[in-house]
């Protein structure tokens, strides 16, 4: 896991980690069931407190995002987590409002666009 800190970012610190980790979930880099670093650990590394790196483990739990094994640590939610599920399928709403945009700008008809997708799935299924 790499987190970043800047302290020129309008969020503050637990902000911070708990949106790159939800950026390093939802692309995969990092993977269900992965074990994050310790609270402690996080802390040393990002050379923060520890009631920072707790605020955004209990943040990212809340939201459904990592789940904490008593005894063990915390862990990325499986990809079959409603929320996880929900973030993914937002991700592809987005980029297909972005393709059917470019479509228009291309002045491409509703089928072709259509046929495009279709090919891709093909393409990427094989």
């Amino acid at each position: 896991m790499h987190i970043i800190l800047s302290n020129s970012s309008k969020l503050p610190i637990y902000g911070q980690i708990k949106e790159q980790i939800i950026i390093q979930i939802l692309s995969g880099e990092l993977q269900e069931n992965e074990m994050l670093p310790s609270l402690r650990q996080l802390a040393k590394d990002l050379k923060i407190s520890v009631l920072t790196t707790t605020r955004a483990y209990n943040e990212l739990e809340e939201a459904g995002y990592i789940t904490s094994r008593p005894g063990k640590g915390f862990f990325v939610m499986s990809r079959c987590s409603d929320l996880l599920r929900e973030q993914l399928i937002k991700e592809v709403e987005s980029n297909l409002n972005a393709a059917i945009m470019a479509s228009q700008r291309a002045n491409m008809t509703d089928t072709e666009l259509v046929e495009l997708l279709k090919l891709l799935l093909e393409v990427n299924n094989d």
